[in-house]
């Protein structure tokens, strides 16, 4: 079995690897502004899942900066993944939208603009500016699913349904940017067969997928599940475990973006085995050597 991971995808298609640089757009979400919510989802933190992402009063010029010096002692490419990763990314006057996105498409030292964002964040003028941009340099655009239960989707606060996700992967495939989805593995009440069901509706509908375990952060309401004991976390046998098995259900050609993430170790409250990185993506690659799971740019998109 052969996974497409991001690493070997880029140098396929662009001959080199291209590191994200974490960008803040400065923007909010409808689930905490009143719009279909106020307080986000249950395990967001304050800073909209931004926490590795510089303040938003810095000029793009000076995130962009400060995002590189973070990333020179591995880069090897003076091209970069523009990413704006906190809150929702296309949320906001298209005006703003607009002059932020084509400041940062037209650097030389960008390859790729990556937003995240909700599915319930589109209209057809940020539909049109996504295609004008896209024409420049490659777009994708990334969305939160995180679970195709819809019952865990309420759970979570998630604040819209799958047939939302649906369409705005179909009219944002159709314009020619790639869809990223967003699986969490861990999520309440949430079985193996959950998750994996999870993975292969994503993969349906998505270019690239990223996986990563439920982590609890301090000030959410879901630490307050976790304190009470009405939330069991998966361990690091469990997560490699579930993750595998995700991976064997995603048409080949998805491209795997991550396969695990860590939370700010400042806040985190559990589980704390997320805050050793590097022990775990050991453990997944020998996971993948035991189940005959070999990473490798093999097959070509459809889309």
């Amino acid at each position: 079995m052969y996974i497409n991971m991001l690493s070997d995808y880029l140098k396929e298609k662009y001959g080199e690897k291209y590191y994200r640089l974490s960008l803040n757009g400065g923007m909010t979400c409808p689930n905490r502004d009143g719009t279909c919510g106020t307080k986000g989802c249950i395990f967001c933190t304050e800073t909209g899942s931004g926490e590795f992402t510089p303040d938003a009063y810095l000029s793009i010029d000076e995130q962009i900066k400060r995002a590189k010096e973070l990333v020179a002692n591995k880069n090897t490419s003076d091209k970069y993944i523009a990413y704006f990763q906190a809150f929702s990314n296309t949320y906001a006057p298209i005006e703003y939208l607009r002059k932020l996105y084509f400041e940062v498409i037209g650097r030389e030292d960008i390859a790729i603009l990556s937003i995240a964002t909700r599915p319930d964040c589109f209209n057809a003028e940020v539909l049109e500016m996504l295609q004008e941009l896209n024409s420049i340099k490659p777009v994708w655009i990334e969305l939160g699913l995180q679970t195709s239960d819809e019952d865990t989707a309420k759970l979570i606060r998630r604040g819209y349904t799958n047939d939302v996700y649906e369409k705005a992967a179909k009219e944002i495939r159709s314009i020619g940017c790639q869809v990223i989805t967003h699986i969490i593995l861990g999520l309440p009440n949430e079985s193996k067969e959950d998750m994996v069901k999870s993975a292969e509706y994503a993969g349906k509908h998505s270019d690239g997928l990223k996986f990563h375990m439920l982590y609890v952060a301090e000030n959410t309401d879901i630490e307050s599940m976790y304190l009470n004991k009405e939330l069991v976390l998966l361990e690091r046998e469990e997560y490699i475990d579930t993750l595998c098995e995700c991976l064997r259900v995603v048409p080949p050609y998805v491209v795997i973006h991550r396969i695990t993430g860590d939370g700010d170790k400042k806040t985190l409250v559990a589980p704390l085995w997320t805050a050793n990185k590097k022990r775990v993506l050991k453990e997944i690659e020998n996971a993948f050597v035991d189940r005959d799971i070999k990473q490798g740019e093999k097959y070509k998109s459809p889309v």
